[in-house]
């Protein structure tokens, strides 16, 4: 009896191992994926929000993306940010400033897909195909560019990075 037991234990760490390891292949395409949590689900004017990640290849072509987590009750239906590109020395790559919809202007139906309750995330394109120069840490910077000082229920503030196909 005891043997039968062990054996459905190694067959549940497998199953597990293989779960987590067809998980992570899913998404291959992913160079770097995260999020940073703002305060009090406030976004200050002054608050620039900053990634970091790896480039190894240069070869490659890259979609990077900004992604935002806001509640229902967010006041408007769009969001102004500004953003910069930097490399591993600080030197400004890219630089724009875009006007994204988290809310569809007619209706007010949330954009993004539900993140659960009232949370919605949205993923907006900065970058397409983009070749970096140099193998290295770059960074991004975000910053919200709408006309109050701290912009309500934006709860987080993500950034992709993944390999173009």
């Amino acid at each position: 009896m005891k043997q039968k037991t062990s054996n459905k234990a190694l067959q549940t760490r497998y199953f597990l191992l293989f779960f987590i390891v067809l998980m992570n292949a899913c998404d291959g395409a992913r160079v770097f994926e995260g999020y940073k949590d703002l305060e009090n689900k406030k976004w200050s004017a002054r608050e620039t929000v900053s990634f970091s990640f790896p480039i190894s290849d240069t070869q490659q072509p890259y979609n990077l993306y900004y992604n935002i987590r806001n509640t229902l009750s967010y006041p408007y239906y769009n969001l102004y940010i500004t953003y910069e590109l930097l490399d591993a020395g600080g030197k400004v790559l890219e630089t724009k400033m875009l006007d994204s919809n988290l809310m569809h202007p007619q209706t007010g139906e949330p954009m993004g897909s539900g993140a659960g309750g009232d949370l919605f995330d949205t993923q907006f394109p900065l970058l397409t195909r983009y070749q970096f120069a140099k193998i290295g840490t770059y960074q991004i910077r975000l910053r919200q560019y709408m006309r109050m000082d701290e912009l309500p229920e934006i709860v987080a503030v993500g950034v992709r990075v993944e390999k173009s196909e």
